[in-house]
């Protein structure tokens, strides 16, 4: 048995090696980075235990690297929901941690639908997408695609001093990435885990970043902003510029926007709203 095993793990490596060769040869193929991301997937199955963090957070980044070449790649991106679920459920299953940096099963889950619903709404007619989305759908935080905390200067500074930026709640949805500020300045108006939301007493000071005033969306790194993991959403009226809690949280959130943007674009929109409100 053990034998099988190691010849499954050799067959495995060098199908990997033969992706990372294709795309050494042509490195913008997101169809060879997915197909890598695949086998590193597949090859996370049968290795040792002591192995596959490493391995599924390579394929992880394969896939991600796979979506940032083609913001509409509907398979890199189901693909990388599934890795994520399969991960949410191996840490739920051990009890342990992933290591990437202490994510908890419930975010991996959330991270997940995500991906699952953007490859859904780009393509509602595939079956094994609908058929995914029922079972990770209650896992989103409904109404709402994705939300969390981001770091934001004051309204209408960009440049103001470090200490005057604060850490408030943010959520996406179909519509825009919007800022929760009551109008008293006391409770955010939902918790992360709540499921309701009274968005009529947000401050009118709050961020607002319609979905299709975007034009860009990336990482940055300016003097201007307090340390950490950069944002600059680039917009008709201007740049906005935010910081996320970590790397690891930038990545869900630049993702997370530009999917929402590459579905308006494909005029798929309505398909979203369904999902996240119905």
């Amino acid at each position: 048995m053990r034998g099988r095993t190691k010849e499954a793990e050799e067959l495995w490596e060098q199908a990997t090696k033969n992706y990372e060769k294709a795309v050494q040869l042509n490195w913008n193929s997101p169809q060879a980075l997915n197909n890598w991301g695949l086998a590193l997937q597949e090859l996370s199955a049968i290795v040792p235990a002591r192995e596959k963090q490493r391995i599924v957070r390579t394929a992880i980044s394969k896939f991600r690297a796979a979506i940032q070449l083609q913001f509409d790649f509907h398979r890199a991106i189901y693909n990388l929901g599934t890795v994520l679920y399969g991960l949410a459920e191996d840490t739920l299953r051990t009890g342990g941690s992933t290591n990437l940096k202490e994510v908890s099963p419930n975010e991996l889950y959330s991270q997940s639908a995500i991906y699952i619903a953007a490859a859904h709404a780009l393509k509602p007619n595939y079956s094994v997408y609908s058929s995914a989305l029922r079972l990770v759908r209650s896992m989103l935080p409904l109404p709402h695609l994705k939300d969390g905390y981001l770091s934001a200067p004051p309204a209408g500074n960009t440049i103001a001093p470090h200490s005057d930026w604060k850490r408030t709640e943010f959520f996406l949805n179909h519509e825009a990435l919007q800022q929760v500020i009551r109008v008293e300045q006391k409770q955010i108006s939902r918790s992360l885990s709540g499921r309701t939301a009274d968005v009529a007493n947000i401050d009118k000071r709050a961020i607002r970043v319609d979905i299709p005033d975007i034009v860009s969306v990336s990482a940055c790194a300016d003097l201007t902003l307090p340390p950490g993991a950069g944002l600059c959403i680039d917009t008709t009226l201007g740049p906005v510029f935010l910081v996320a809690d970590s790397w690891e949280s930038l990545d869900g959130w630049l993702d997370a926007i530009r999917l929402v943007y590459t579905i308006y674009a494909r005029g798929k929109t309505d398909v979203l709203a369904g999902i996240i409100t119905a």
